[in-house]
């Protein structure tokens, strides 16, 4: 049984630590714990191990979050994943920054990656964990807010989050989607 695990984000260093690339962010503390390095693989970044008897792939798309469908579509079809073991990591403004909202379906809610990734498997039911990044900024000010760094203050709350978030995907592949929703679930 293999799962794929998809962080959403964007390539390059001007888009670190900023709220849309807590995607990244999380995958890449996830898989530091395991003891694992990133490859270079085709549209993505790839990390590939076991965690408890199950065969792991990790992906952070290079397309950039607009397209991120088109590298999950590639590696599910590469790798043989089925729907059902597909979690994919988000930020979300509609939820509060220390927030986690984990779900099998719904709607992209005006995020890009998300509308993506449903245009190119069509279908919205798919498990994802979607990471509060509060929704603090004036109106038509959106695309500075998600592509600006986290603050002083937000940075602590969101390394915490960030290991509750690392809890909930290995939840989510031991328990599912229901087991990780009612542990971390906000």
């Amino acid at each position: 049984m293999k799962f794929l695990i998809v962080g959403l984000g964007n390539i390059g260093s001007e888009y670190d630590n900023t709220r849309h690339n807590i995607g990244f962010e999380v995958l890449d503390q996830w898989v530091k714990e395991q003891d694992v390095t990133w490859d270079i693989g085709r549209l993505a970044s790839v990390a590939k191990f076991k965690f408890r008897g199950k065969q792991i792939v990790c992906i952070k798309p290079t397309t950039y979050m607009n397209l991120s469908g088109k590298a999950v579509k590639h590696w599910m079809n590469t790798e043989r994943i089925q729907l059902n073991n597909l979690l994919v990591i988000t930020d979300d403004i509609a939820i509060d920054l220390g927030k986690l909202r984990i779900r099998g379906k719904g709607s992209p809610g005006g995020h890009n990656g998300l509308k993506d990734i449903e245009s190119q498997l069509g279908t919205d039911k798919y498990d994802r964990i979607r990471f509060g990044a509060g929704g603090d900024f004036s109106p038509g000010k959106q695309v500075d807010f998600v592509l600006g760094q986290w603050n002083e203050k937000e940075a602590t709350e969101v390394a915490l989050q960030k290991d509750r978030a690392c809890k909930a995907i290995e939840s989510w592949i031991i328990k599912g989607l229901n087991g990780a929703m009612n542990e971390y679930s906000s």
